[in-house]
C-alpha cells in the first residue's frame, strides 16, 4: 500500500515539476519577467465607444502599451460620469526621457507636454486606439478622482471622430468592393480571357519548341542568309 502511495506521490512532484518548467519556458522565452511597466489612468471627456481593453498604446506610431481596464465613476463634484482608462506603458519605451518608472518620472513627462488623446486606429471597424505626443502648448488638465494609479492628462478629441465616421459610407465603400470583386472574377474567368491564355500558352510552347530545333539544328538558322553573315 506504501508502495503505490509512494508511487502516487512521485507522479505528483513529476507532473507538478513539468508543469513549472512549461511556464518558465514560456514566462522567460517571451521575456516577460523581464519586462517592467507601469500603470496609469487617464480620463476622457464624452464617449469612447470604439475603445476596448487590449486595444494599443502608441507614441507616434511606436506602440508603447495596452490599454488594460475601461470603466465609469460617478463625478460629485461635476455632477457628470467620468470614463477612467486605465492603461500600462513598458518602461524604456521612450528612449532619451524620464522614465515612467523613476519616482516623479511622470511628472517629468508632463512637464514636457505629454498627452494622451483618442485617434481611430481602424474606419472600417470604427476601433480608437490612444495615441501620446508632446504637446507643450497644451495645459495640463488632472482630475485628480482616483488615487490607485498615477494620472495622465488627456487632449478633448477632435476634430470630432465619431461624427467623421458616421459620416464615412462604409456600405457604399462594401457594395463597391463587392461590385468590383464581382467584376474582377467575372473579367478572370470570361471565356475571352480564357481562350487569350490558351493562345499565349500555345505561342510560348510554339516558342520554346522552336528554340529547341534551332538550338539542335543550327544549320537550319544558318540555311538561306548570305555568305557574308554565315561568317
Amino acid at each position: 500500500m506504501s508502495k503505490k502511495a509512494n508511487k502516487t506521490m512521485i507522479g505528483v512532484f513529476t507532473a507538478g515539476a513539468l508543469i513549472l518548467l512549461i511556464i518558465g519556458i514560456v514566462v522567460f522565452g517571451s521575456g516577460m519577467i523581464f519586462k517592467k511597466s507601469n500603470k496609469f489612468v487617464l480620463y476622457f471627456d464624452g464617449s469612447v465607444n470604439g475603445l476596448s481593453v487590449g486595444a494599443p498604446v502608441m507614441f507616434r506610431g511606436v506602440s508603447i502599451g495596452t490599454v488594460k481596464d475601461i470603466s465609469l465613476i460617478y463625478d460629485s463634484k461635476a455632477g457628470t460620469i467620468m470614463l477612467p482608462v486605465i492603461i500600462e506603458i513598458e518602461e524604456g519605451r521612450i528612449k532619451g526621457t524620464p522614465s515612467f518608472g523613476e519616482a516623479g518620472g511622470d511628472k517629468k513627462m508632463i512637464e514636457l507636454g505629454l498627452r494622451a488623446k483618442l485617434e481611430v486606429r481602424s474606419f472600417l471597424t470604427g476601433e480608437l486606439m490612444i495615441a501620446f505626443d508632446f504637446y507643450p502648448d497644451k495645459p495640463a488638465q488632472l482630475r485628480n478622482i482616483q488615487k490607485a494609479y498615477p494620472e495622465l492628462p488627456t487632449l478633448a478629441t477632435s476634430p470630432d471622430i465619431f461624427a467623421l465616421m458616421d459620416q464615412l459610407p462604409i456600405k457604399e465603400i462594401a457594395k463597391n468592393i463587392e461590385a468590383t470583386t464581382k467584376g474582377i472574377d467575372r473579367l478572370v474567368n470570361s471565356s475571352d480571357l480564357q481562350n487569350m491564355f490558351k493562345e499565349l500558352k500555345q505561342a510560348m510552347l510554339s516558342f520554346r519548341l522552336l528554340t529547341e530545333y534551332l538550338e539542335q539544328h543550327p544549320e537550319a538558322f544558318l540555311k538561306g542568309k548570305p555568305d557574308d553573315q554565315r561568317r
